[in-house]
């Protein structure tokens, strides 16, 4: 007859009880007899809000008897009996000096906070090797998804050739509906406010800020470099029209707001260890995996040279799919305490690596312009792509406006993206010409 299995406990004290701050110690609770099962018993001994009513509130409806509610973070890091803090509310103040502080106290640390861990993350995971702790963040990058473990721990032989990341709810939600319904950019955008997927000032997603920070955590783990967001090239999807959509689809690609790593392309130019950093909507083949990941799904495609492909696929938000990320977390980081491993597990970012300037990168591009309704405007057109040696693979008429203009869509064969300002730059000056309505870039073979 075997012995009962001895049940060995952790205390966690959470900062934040916003939705994935409840979703978390709502899973913890509802789940504590599996996680005991599979770990240690974990117990939520304080909890750090604002709100007190409201804390206690919802302790008292998850029954948890042993939790008390606090609005001072510094109950939770002088508390020598917690030994894990889960930091849930977001941005950079004061977030950073609630999770410095009880990494100098010793105590690991979970979060989901993708602001800190893209701006700060070198500094904290120093802090936490010094102190001996862990700082794990699993859920700061697609939620639920366990993409950031699986870079640091079952591809860390691999070299990476290329991630690429649909990981922003929001924009992926506004692109799809202007797929599948014909809408323009405006109506999308106010019904996934409506529905509560875009905030009420939507910037951080439309314009890929949120998307970037995510991707200098990714790029950050994969090339074992200090990645900060400010060093990711950013575009939003603000300008993207039905047009495009319709155009894209007609050519067989499907447009998304992409998040992109990779090496640095070999030229005579390019810095040796150099890798590519972006955010911006990019035209996919619809063969392609990603092209597939509609509404709100989160999906990231990683290439490594052991690998091969594979694509990671789930909800990139909400508050149990992210308490799952969170959990997952505390529970690694309970194990790593019991087995006396405790900050053993961090990342060190040893890499210099230099982040290329978006004009150092090389795409192929769709054009559309608007044009003059007369001869030789193609030939003008061409001569100002060859003067910047860009070669074109196609060329399509498709409009004739009762305004007198003609629009004209290119697609061009890959080119450095130096060249190709220098193209528009060029159009722009020529009297044919009446805009560049729209530049994005097209995923090549």
């Amino acid at each position: 007859m075997q012995n009962a299995k001895t049940v060995r406990r952790v205390n966690v004290g959470l900062i934040g009880l916003g939705t994935v701050g409840g979703g978390t110690l709502q899973l913890l609770a509802q789940n504590s007899r599996l996680i005991a099962d599979r770990a240690s018993e974990i117990v939520v001994k304080r909890v750090c809000n604002l709100d007190i009513p409201y804390t206690e509130a919802k302790i008292a409806e998850l029954g948890l008897t042993e939790t008390t509610a606090t609005s001072d973070y510094h109950d939770l890091v002088n508390d020598p009996e917690i030994d894990i803090v889960i930091e849930l509310i977001g941005g950079i103040h004061p977030a950073l000096e609630m999770v410095k502080a009880a990494l100098s106290a010793g105590k690991s640390v979970v979060t989901a906070n993708k602001d800190l861990v893209a701006s700060h993350g070198a500094e904290l995971f120093q802090l936490a090797a010094e102190n001996k702790a862990d700082f794990l963040f699993e859920a700061s990058v697609a939620g639920g998804i366990p993409i950031l473990k699986a870079l640091k721990d079952s591809l860390a032989a691999n070299n990476i050739v290329e991630i690429m990341g649909i990981v922003n709810g929001t924009t992926n939600y506004i692109l799809s509906q202007m797929s599948h319904t014909g809408a323009d950019f405006q109506p999308c955008l106010q019904r996934a406010q409506e529905l509560g997927y875009a905030e009420a000032n939507p910037t951080n997603d439309i314009e890929g800020f949120d998307a970037a920070r995510k991707m200098a955590i990714l790029a950050s783990i994969a090339y074992n470099a200090n990645i900060t967001e400010d060093m990711v090239y950013v575009e939003g999807i603000t300008k993207i029209s039905k047009f495009d959509i319709d155009y894209a689809a007609q050519l067989g690609y499907v447009i998304k707001l992409v998040g992109l790593a990779r090496p640095g392309a070999d030229s005579e130019t390019t810095a040796e260890n150099s890798v590519e950093v972006c955010v911006y909507p990019l035209m996919i083949p619809l063969a392609h995996p990603l092209a597939a990941v509609n509404d709100v799904f989160n999906a990231v495609f990683v290439e490594g040279d052991a690998l091969g492909q594979s694509m990671f696929y789930g909800r990139g938000a909400g508050s149990l799919p992210t308490a799952s990320a969170v959990a997952g977390d505390v529970i690694a980081a309970a194990r790593h305490i019991l087995n006396g491993t405790k900050g053993g597990y961090g990342l060190r970012l040893f890499a210099q690596r230099q982040v290329l300037p978006i004009g150092e990168c090389y795409n192929k591009f769709y054009i559309r312009l608007m044009v003059q309704d007369k001869p030789k405007v193609l030939a003008q057109i061409a001569e100002a792509f060859a003067a910047s040696d860009i070669s074109l693979d196609s060329v399509i008429q498709k409009r004739v406006m009762d305004s007198g203009l003609a629009e004209i869509v290119l697609i061009t064969h890959q080119v450095k993206e130096a060249n190709l300002q220098e193209a528009v730059e060029r159009l722009h000056r020529l009297s044919c010409v009446d805009c560049v309505a729209s530049l994005i870039r097209v995923k090549g073979e």
